[in-house]
């Protein structure tokens, strides 16, 4: 018999803690739990934890923080707890490596299938990451035999020029990329007065793989020289 999937629940609210605990047992799921980051760090370095349903508003160490410090080691999903009220906290929580969020109050049956839909992602991003023929860089595969990239788990349409361009940057992630080197390569033809033609491509393709474009987590520019793929291990 399999052992159940083993998942993190970290709210300062224990009555929130239990509850989810509830929720979660009945699926068959194993709860851990933590009433600040610093615990939930804590108990996701002893144990093989698959999944982390994180509070944002903590004491000790709050949820932004410590889906930084678990991003530095481990890339199981995360799902941020939040109220309404923190929406800027969403954006950044998600930038910052989180994969969903869900926000206070929930119904049981939202809180299952959010949980199901990060679990099923995850797993589906380990069995493609041994292919040869798919690009993984945090969220985003590019499956490069069936021309496609999607996002979180989402697909993401990108015209042909868009998508050489993101392959050219997947392939090398975290490397600074000269406007002239992406033109040549791209378009096949020297770079003559090239630059606003691929700053409108990176532009649109920003619009496409980013949460918040203007404060783009994967494709940076280098101020003066060109545009990179951040590296991310997700």
């Amino acid at each position: 018999m399999n052992a159940p999937v083993k998942i993190l629940v970290v709210d300062d609210d224990r009555e929130i803690v239990r509850s989810i605990q509830i929720y979660l047992s009945q699926e068959g799921y194993e709860v851990l739990c933590a009433y600040d980051g610093l615990q939930a760090l804590d108990i996701a370095r002893e144990h093989d934890v698959r999944l982390i349903l994180m509070d944002i508003m903590m004491p000790k160490m709050d949820g932004i923080d410590a889906t930084l410090r678990i991003r530095e080691e481990k890339n199981i999903p995360i799902i941020l707890v939040s109220a309404k009220s923190e929406d800027a906290d969403k954006i950044l929580g998600l930038n910052v490596g989180a994969d969903d969020y869900i926000t206070k109050p929930f119904s049981p049956m939202e809180l299952i299938a959010r949980v199901r839909a990060a679990l099923r992602r995850y797993m589906q991003l380990g069995s493609m990451e041994k292919r040869p023929d798919v690009l993984v860089n945090g969220g985003i595969v590019m499956d490069t035999a069936a021309h496609t990239v999607s996002v979180d788990g989402d697909e993401v349409r990108l015209t042909a020029t868009e998508y050489k361009i993101l392959e050219l940057l997947m392939k090398n992630p975290g490397r600074v990329m000269s406007i002239d080197e992406i033109y040549t390569k791209v378009w096949q033809e020297p770079s003559v007065g090239g630059d606003n033609t691929v700053a409108v491509h990176i532009r649109r393709i920003r619009e496409k793989i980013e949460i918040n474009p203007s404060q783009p987590r994967y494709l940076k520019v280098v101020w003066g020289i060109g545009y990179k793929l951040e590296r991310i291990e997700k």
